[in-house]
């Protein structure tokens, strides 16, 4: 673990045309206008960090996530039994989360749910402050809101995906979403219905996997340029989409666009990445 920025893609230094003006944008989303950013070259994970990896980190620190500290965490409410779905407080606006009591990374649905078969999949369930801690350990930080585009881009410019501008190019499914009626029917295409393992499907040219979709990913950059009137404090930005994005409400696994979040959410379908300065 502690070798984990040796083993991070090497993005070349330059410049590359960051946002869009995509008919599909979000305007409240600050997702455009397109401009030029350039930066100097960094290292990237090419996923996303693993149940196991956070497990090592806790075994070997005692760290104790601020979902714990609450006591509960967001949970997609299909992915609950019916009686704790039942029991469970359904959050205003949003019917198809649970806040579950003791829901939290190595519990992702709550007591008597576990990551043991899991291993492999994006850590959930994970703060802002607990995502720092785990890039402190380990001698790296998180991406740069620029960084991350410029990454999940893969060389392309200005494509809609990160893979090119067709969601499912020659009927191949790219990324792990919600395929049918967003939020009572998921017909399972791509294979999942909640996270999938790192590594599940074709990285992009520059070798990053999963940056659309699965799992919404932490930026280190304030929330500064778009709409999140709702939110008060820290607010920061988030990348690339979860398995809960679905065009009928959130097409947010577009490489631009981008989404708000307290810095204490820690929600089922948030993980992290690392980067590290070359």
């Amino acid at each position: 673990m502690r070798a984990r920025a040796e083993r991070a893609v090497t993005i070349a230094a330059g410049s590359f045309r960051m946002g869009t003006e995509d008919r599909d944008r979000n305007p409240g989303d600050g997702e455009s206008p397109v401009r030029s950013v350039d930066l100097p070259a960094f290292r990237i994970d090419p996923t996303c960090v693993t149940n196991a990896e956070f497990a090592a980190f806790v075994d070997e620190t005692g760290y104790v996530t601020e979902a714990e500290e609450f006591g509960w965490s967001f949970v997609f409410a299909s992915l609950l039994e019916k009686e704790l779905r039942r029991a469970s407080r359904k959050p205003p606006g949003t019917p198809w989360w649970r806040a579950v009591e003791g829901a939290r990374w190595d519990q992702p649905e709550g007591p008597g749910s576990t990551v043991a078969e899991r291993a492999d999949h994006p850590v959930v369930h994970v703060s802002l402050r607990d995502a720092e801690a785990f890039a402190q350990w380990c001698g790296m930080r998180l991406p740069r809101e620029a960084e991350w585009e410029k990454a999940a881009r893969g060389g392309l410019d200005q494509a809609r995906y990160a893979w090119g501008d067709e969601l499912t190019p020659g009927g191949e499914h790219r990324c792990n979403i919600w395929q049918g009626a967003f939020p009572v029917r998921n017909t399972l295409e791509d294979g999942y219905l909640a996270t999938a393992p790192v590594r599940s499907f074709p990285p992009n040219s520059f070798g990053l996997y999963e940056v659309a979709g699965n799992v919404w990913e932490w930026c280190s950059d304030p929330w500064t340029t778009g709409q999140a009137s709702s939110m008060t404090g820290d607010v920061r930005v988030m990348r690339g989409g979860s398995y809960l994005c679905h065009d009928s409400y959130c097409n947010r696994y577009r490489v631009a666009a981008r989404s708000a979040t307290a810095a204490e959410d820690a929600s089922g379908n948030k993980g992290f990445r690392l980067a590290v300065d070359v």
